[in-house]
This record gives structure tokens, C-alpha cells and sequence, in this order.
């Protein structure tokens, strides 16, 4: 699988905004062994400029089609820093939400997965119920309040939510699934531990992924 025997260890986290991916990805890094570098969307939008924000964020719908001609080189251009970090034998943990629900497919992550091939890549599901997002969503976070829609009388789950929920999971390919309704942040790094220690699945995710059309 792996043709570069000193590589660092790759962990992709796909999953909506407020599923837990971020804590989860802050726990890699204090809790596993060697140096783990966050390359996820909020560490890539900090250097995107404004005008193109969400850039890599852009959420499913459509709703931006000026910026999505930008999105498929945002992803290229990240992979692509993931695997020569990987190539100099650093780990990483990158937590993002790929999805395909553009105003046209982009096919952003087969491209992604052809772009990491000969690396060892653990892709994880990082999945929540839509009433503990909610939950979550609601909570008041006033250095936060721009970044997630909250629900409200009117509307209790927002429809771009709902569409979160809806499209990040497509294909559903993983080697991994975490619920961090059910999980905390530390037994979902420790249950990453355990798949690296025993090894990523053959095929991998990433493999099946890169050979689809």
C-alpha cells in the first residue's frame, strides 16, 4: 500500500461542522506519539483570502457557484502540502467536510484520494445525530457566532444543516466510523491509535475511492 516507507502517518476526518472534529483532531495531537500537524479547513481558510471564504468550508448547495471554480484547486493545493509533509515524515490529521453537493460535481475527493496514493491513509467518518449538533450549534459561543448557523423557533434545524447532514457521508467509505455522541474526544483518538497500530485496511478507503470513476 504504502510505497514510501518514511512516510508519516495521514488521518483525514470528514464530517459536518460541529460533529467533533476538531476536538478530536486536538487530542491527535496532545496524545499520540510523534509531532501531528493540523492541515484542516479552519488552519487552510486562516490563509485563504477573505473574498474567497468559505473556500474549502463552502458549504452543500450550490449557494456560492462564483467560488466553486476555486474549491477543486483550494483541496488540490492542500493535499498536495499533506503529502510532502507526509514525504518528509511528519504526521498529519486533517479534519474537513468533503462533500459533492456543488452546483455541479467536482469530484474534489477522488481527486484528493488520487493525490495521496502510496501513503498510509486513514479516513474516518467522524459522525454525530442532528440533535446533538443542534445542541451544540446552540450553545452561546460569542467568539464563534459567525461561523454556525443556530436554529430558532421558526426554523429548529436550519436547511443548511440538514444538508450538511445529508451529503458529507456520501460515498460512506471509510475505514474508520466514530460517533461522538456515544464517544468522547480521547476514546476517539484512542480508537485511531488502535487502527494504526493494527494497521490500515486493504484496500483502504482512499484506494477504493481513487479507483472510482
Amino acid at each position: 500500500m504504502n510505497t514510501n516507507s518514511y512516510a508519516g502517518q495521514i488521518v483525514i476526518l470528514n464530517g459536518a461542522p460541529r460533529s467533533g472534529k476538531t476536538t478530536i483532531a486536538r487530542t491527535i495531537q496532545q496524545e499520540l506519539d510523534g509531532p501531528w500537524m493540523n492541515l484542516g479547513v479552519d488552519t487552510y481558510n486562516g490563509m485563504t483570502p477573505e473574498r474567497y471564504l468559505p473556500g474549502i468550508g463552502l458549504r452543500p448547495g450550490g449557494e456560492r457557484p462564483d467560488l466553486e471554480e476555486w474549491v477543486p484547486f483550494f483541496y488540490a493545493a492542500l493535499y498536495e502540502s499533506i503529502a510532502i509533509h507526509a514525504g518528509l515524515g511528519l504526521n498529519i490529521v486533517a479534519d474537513l467536510g468533503h462533500h459533492e453537493a456543488y452546483s455541479q460535481p467536482l469530484g474534489i475527493l477522488t481527486d484528493c484520494a488520487r493525490r495521496l496514493e502510496g501513503f498510509p491513509v486513514l479516513f474516518v467518518g467522524v459522525r454525530c445525530p442532528l440533535d446533538v449538533i443542534m445542541e451544540r450549534r446552540n450553545i452561546d459561543e460569542p467568539e464563534r457566532e459567525d461561523l454556525y448557523e443556530k436554529g430558532s423557533s421558526e426554523e429548529p434545524i436550519p436547511d443548511a444543516v440538514r444538508r450538511w447532514q445529508e451529503e458529507v457521508h456520501k460515498p460512506g467509505i471509510y475505514d474508520l466510523e466514530l460517533d461522538t455522541s456515544v464517544l468522547t474526544p480521547h476514546e476517539c483518538a484512542e480508537a485511531i491509535r488502535q487502527q494504526l497500530d493494527l494497521g490500515i485496511p486493504e484496500p483502504s478507503a482512499f484506494e477504493r475511492i481513487a479507483a472510482s470513476r
